[in-house]
């Protein structure tokens, strides 16, 4: 009896040992589990699919009226805004932030500076021929409330053609209801085109 113990007293330290040595090779060659804490990776960032369709082309022959006040007296007028260019420096770094001609409302009036196009009709100024004013210029857009959906503002800078004269214009905007509607206020200098217009923008993007 005395023999056994002392033999099974010499084997348990070391069949403890490779049991313990077995176990931690397992362990080792396991892939590590993830933390229950850890965050889920963020999903890839996806490019809006806007694209020029037939009833995107038909809002934009909707116009802006105004009013705009010169020397000669104040005239109703309407206009229609274009963007050939925009960058945005608002939306998601991941995203392009160029746009031309369609622009979504975020991309605008969260922060943007856009290149713009702006024909302008008197009716009741003069003659057909002689009652368009056009308008070309820089423009750019800050968000106030909300990212600029709730509201924002703009200011720009544009030379005016009108009947063979050319001027140096000058706007202020603020706008709300994600950019739809907004008010622009431009004031021409120059002498020989000196007016201000006021605008009731209106926006199909």
């Amino acid at each position: 009896m005395p023999r056994t113990s002392r033999l099974s007293g010499a084997r348990t330290p070391a069949a403890a040992a490779c049991a313990g040595a077995f176990a931690w090779a397992l362990g080792a060659g396991a892939a590590p589990e993830e933390p229950p804490h850890a965050a889920p990776a963020r999903a890839a960032a996806t490019e809006p699919g806007i694209r020029l369709t037939a009833p995107w082309l038909l809002a934009q022959l909707v116009p802006s009226p105004e009013l705009w006040s010169g020397p000669s007296g104040t005239y109703f007028g309407l206009r229609w805004q274009v963007t050939p260019v925009l960058y945005s420096f608002g939306i998601n770094r991941k995203l392009s932030p160029w746009r031309a001609f369609i622009v979504e409302p975020l991309t605008r009036h969260a922060g943007s500076i856009e290149l713009f196009g702006s024909p302008e009709y008197f009716p009741a100024l003069d003659v057909f021929s002689r009652s368009w004013m056009f308008r070309g210029g820089v423009r750019s857009y800050f968000p106030l409330l909300h990212r600029g959906d709730m509201m924002s503002c703009s200011l720009g800078g544009s030379a005016v053609y009108f009947r063979g004269q050319v001027a140096a214009s000058y706007e202020a905007g603020f706008y709300t209801l994600f950019g739809a509607v907004g008010a622009q206020v431009t004031y021409t200098p120059t002498a020989a085109l000196r007016s201000t217009t006021l605008t009731l923008s209106i926006r199909y993007f």
